[in-house]
Order: structure tokens, then sequence, then C-alpha cells
């Protein structure tokens, strides 16, 4: 295999100087760039990005680590990193997860070894603490708010926007209200944001009969449809306005009359249907992650969302 050592020989020229040619640096005079670009041309010579890039000390590709692709909150990230990454000359490298604490302890050992600049965390099983410490190895950045460690993150302010939309619900008269959760409490920092406001809103915590979990598709709302309507709901919370399109169909589909519902993210389905439901502008958050993980930002970047009331 060809070497730019080989190029070196046959063009007469040294190393440092063919370098700069590939790396279309200044300083080289037409004549000689012209007969290094011709020897290469010759010899068929393909630099090695693998070594540039440890030569250089960077791979300009950002590791995003996608628990899964259903739900607008991850789609709508990646949209917002993508358009980042590529204004700003980088490669994203898309890490599958399904929420497998091995798999993401894996990833974080790839940014040990500098496969990547920087690792973003769109959502993850282990804690914070256990992220925390790999920052020694590069940006960590996180879409949740990072608490008391030092990681970088940029979020939603979910807590105003469920108050705001739950204080909606409550004033209308609705009592027995149905959420639907992407993942249990205990795992999933939008699921406590949620239970939270609606324990501050109502004045109790919501009732475990009242509430689904893991849904994250208009499959998922449809499944739910059967388990609210035996729970007797006058209102579901979805979270996501296609989820809530699912719920309204199963209803329908069983002859029922379909409950008060609203979705979050200002989906099509949802604009459609002129359902109340929440914007929290995840592309914003994913363009500030991406700005997070290549030094452009620092610290931690929170994204206000909008309750719409339709």
């Amino acid at each position: 295999m060809t070497t730019i050592r080989d190029v070196a020989k046959k063009s007469g020229y040294s190393v440092a100087t063919v370098s700069r040619v590939l790396n279309h640096k200044p300083y080289v005079k037409p004549a000689v760039r012209a007969a290094i670009e011709a020897v290469i041309q010759e010899l068929n010579y393909v630099p090695n990005d693998v070594a540039r890039d440890l030569s250089r000390g960077s791979t300009r590709a950002i590791g995003v680590v996608l628990p899964q692709f259903l739900h607008p909150y991850f789609t709508d990230l990646t949209v917002g990193i993508m358009d980042a990454a590529f204004a700003a000359g980088y490669n994203v490298v898309m890490l599958p997860s399904g929420y497998d604490p091995a798999v993401e302890k894996d990833y974080l050992e790839q940014l040990r070894r500098k496969a990547y600049d920087a690792l973003i965390f769109t959502s993850h099983q282990l804690a914070l603490a256990a992220l925390e410490p790999y920052l020694a190895f590069g940006p960590v950045v996180v879409c949740q708010d990072p608490g008391a460690t030092k990681l970088p993150a940029a979020y939603t302010d979910r807590g105003q926007s469920y108050d705001d939309a739950l204080t909606w619900i409550r004033d209308r008269g609705f009592t027995r209200v149905g959420l639907m959760l992407p993942r249990k409490a205990a795992l999933s920092a939008t699921s406590q944001a949620l239970v939270a406001a609606y324990t501050r809103v109502f004045g109790a915590a919501p009732d475990p009969a009242l509430c689904w979990v893991d849904s994250m598709s208009y499959e998922d709302g449809v499944a739910a449809g059967a388990f609210f309507a035996r729970a007797k709901a006058d209102f579901v919370f979805a979270n996501g306005d296609d989820i809530a399109a699912g719920v309204r169909q199963s209803y329908l589909d069983h002859g029922l009359a379909v409950p008060g519902l609203m979705g979050q993210e200002n989906q099509l389905a949802g604009r459609l249907l002129g359902l109340p439901t929440i914007d929290h502008h995840f592309k914003r958050v994913g363009r500030a992650a991406l700005e997070l993980a290549i030094g452009r930002r620092s610290g931690r970047v929170v994204v206000p969302a909008d309750f719409i009331a339709r």
C-alpha cells in the first residue's frame, strides 16, 4: 500500500511538504504543489484518515447514544444534532444502546480510547455519576438536568410547561387523568418531572391505575386506549401527539366516546386534530448539545418549553 513516504521519495520533496499539500496548507509554491499532486495521482495515493486523526488528536466525530428511535424526542434531538454538526464540519456516529448499561459503558470506553471527540447521551440507564469520570477523556453531554455533576447538559425545562398543561386540565374539571409515561419514574427524568408536576397541581400523586408506562409510538397509544377505557379516564395526557392520536383511534375503533386528550411535541397529528400540546423544542436542544460537545458552549443550556392550548 502506498504511503506518504512513497509520495515524498518519488516527488523528491520532504514528507512535511507532501503533508502540507495533502492538508491544503499555505506556503507551498504552485510548481511544488503541482508536482506533488501529479505524483499523488500517479501512485493513486489516498491519505489514511485514522493516522491523520491520530496525528492531529481529533476524529471530528461525535458519538450520539440513542436508546431507540421511535419517539419524537429522539428524532428531533437527532435532527438538531445533525444540523449543527454539518454546519461545524463534524461527523455524527449513531450509537444504539437499548438502555443497556453494559453497552453504554462500552461507548464510554470507546471515548477513552479516542474513538470519538465527544459523546452525547440523549438518554441513558447508567447513573449520571457513572458518566462523570469520563469527562477526563472528552466532553460527555447529557440531555437532562445534570444535577450536582459537572456534566455539560442541554435540556428543556419541562417543569413549568407541565404545570401549565396540568393546570389547564384541572381547571376544566377533569379528575380521572390518565398519564402516559415513557419509562418508570425511577428510571426516567422525564417521567419524574411529569409525576412531580401532577402532584403539585392536583395535590396528590397520580393514581397508578391511571398510569400507562412504556409509551413511545402511535401503536402504544392504540394499545393504551383499552387500558384507559377500563380505568374510566376522563382525560389522557399522552407523551406525544402521535401517541394521543393512537389513544383516540382506539376509542373510536371500539365505538367509545373519546376522552379529553393532550399530546406533546406539537406534531402534525396534534395540529390536525386540534389537540393541546407542549412544544419542548428538541431540535434546539440537539443543536445546543452538539455545540457543547465541540466546545462552542459550556456548562448548561436550558431551553424553555411552550404549552400550546387548543
